[in-house]
């Protein structure tokens, strides 16, 4: 009987065609060859051992749960695949049913792979080998967990992990997958909200950040009317409707990143994904654009910290992206920049003195380069200025931030400290305010510590 339902599982997997994938990843392959294993005619005991722990060390580095269901599941929620891709389209006209059908197949599959018993296999292995001498090491085999019970911190995947789970047949779950994948996508993008766009060896490729910067829109003090316009902008642009690029530039430690972040913390839930490149990689604008065309999600490409040399063609790129590019930018894009300068691309006075230079080095139409590099900042449809604060807006933030921490501190020392911060160190901003309110909260602590 063990044998019979090993034998199924092997099948089970041999039989994936929609999430055949899932074959090309370690603990699937690792099972597969444990599987396998069972059926040679020449079976050796220390192979099928170490096949064993192979398998088992597999599941134990990819799942934090040690249950092979959990993983199955997870598996299934962030493959990618004909049918998932197919959901996700953003002008589905209809259906595939033959995909649909051939996915619904493979999730009976998969739920029989994912309710494999450990002590099955062992039970298995006893029979098998119940003249060996080893015959002992059996019992000692690390098993894994059937059920953990386990809950993702993401309330999107608990409903969707608890609503297969509770389906008696997994393929009964197929309507709410499809709508998960309408919704949240599938692969990278339903399993991270904010992604750094990187080169290996001249290829570009998306990366999924695990640990994106945690900062909220509540722990930002002050600049709420410079960020009012950034966030209505975004909500238009979740909603549907006509939104801009935007540019928040100003001086520096006034809170420009901290904003763009803070509103893909505050607005992942619905749909908002972030992809932020850095100005070396502007080139590859169209490459992103065909792969984030046609997704369900929302994409704010995020540029930080943006100035161009003179000498530096990467502009073009971003210009073309923003207004009059060939390859359009698609309704699911928005860019947003921040820089600490108004004019993005650097300017000298030579190009001015080129307007009415004799130098037959100089160039002819210097106007026109001059007017191409002012043009760029104008190309943003909303600019957010964000100027350093005075010393009253300064110890308002300071106040802010502190009161947010619950830290009770003497007004007038809190003041007269926070000034000699902004003396000593980086000047009046939101972020010396932020450095001084951890100097002071920290300082506190360890003489209270001693």
């Amino acid at each position: 009987m063990e044998h019979n339902k090993l034998s199924s599982a092997l099948l089970a997997l041999d039989s994936l065609s929609i999430y055949r994938g899932l074959l090309e990843n370690r603990v699937f392959g690792k099972l597969t060859a444990l599987l396998i294993s069972f059926n040679k005619t020449d079976v050796v005991f220390r192979e099928v051992v170490n096949s064993y722990h192979e398998f088992y060390f597999e599941l134990a580095q990819e799942s934090s749960t040690m249950s092979l269901k959990d993983y199955v599941l997870e598996q299934i929620i962030f493959d990618e695949n004909p049918f998932t891709l197919q959901q996700q389209a953003v002008q589905l006209s209809s259906p595939n049913h033959v995909i649909e059908k051939a996915a619904a197949q493979d999730l009976n599959c998969l739920q029989l792979i994912a309710q494999l018993d450990p002590a099955l296999v062992k039970a298995y292995l006893s029979e098998l080998f119940k003249d060996d001498a080893h015959n002992s090491l059996i019992d000692e085999l690390p098993e894994w967990v059937l059920e953990s019970h386990s809950l993702s911190p993401s309330n999107h995947l608990n409903h969707i992990t608890e609503h297969i789970n509770a389906c008696k047949r997994w393929p009964d779950s197929l309507d709410e997958l499809k709508k998960f994948h309408r919704t949240y996508g599938s692969g990278l993008f339903a399993h991270y909200h904010a992604f750094v766009w990187e080169k290996s060896d001249g290829q570009g490729y998306l990366k999924g950040i695990d640990s994106p910067d945690p900062i909220t829109l509540n722990e930002l003090v002050d600049y709420q009317s410079e960020r009012s316009k950034v966030i209505n902008n975004t909500l238009q642009f979740l909603k549907g409707f006509p939104a801009n690029n935007v540019l928040l530039y100003g001086d520096r430690g006034t809170g420009k990143s901290s904003t763009v972040k803070a509103i893909l913390n505050e607005y992942h839930t619905q749909g908002l994904r972030m992809l932020e490149i850095p100005k070396a990689f502007l080139a590859d604008f169209p490459l992103i654009i065909r792969l984030l065309r046609n997704r369900p999600q929302k994409f704010i490409i995020f540029v930080d910290d943006l100035v161009f040399g003179d000498n530096e063609e990467n502009y073009t790129s971003l210009k073309a992206m923003l207004e009059g590019g060939l390859e359009s930018k698609t309704p699911n894009i928005v860019i947003y920049a921040t820089s600490n300068r108004r004019h993005l691309i650097k300017e000298y006075f030579s190009d001015r003195a080129g307007l009415q230079s004799s130098n037959h080095d100089e160039e002819v139409h210097a106007g026109d380069s001059m007017q191409e590099k002012l043009s760029l900042a104008d190309r943003f449809g909303i600019n957010v200025v964000f100027c350093s604060p005075d010393q009253n807006r300064y110890l308002k933030i300071v106040e802010g931030i502190a009161s947010r921490r619950n830290l009770y501190i003497d007004r007038e020392r809190l003041h007269k400290e926070a000034l000699q911060w902004a003396l000593w160190y980086n000047g009046r901003s939101a972020r010396t305010a932020r450095q001084f309110v951890d100097w002071i909260e920290g300082n506190d602590c360890l003489k209270d510590f001693q």
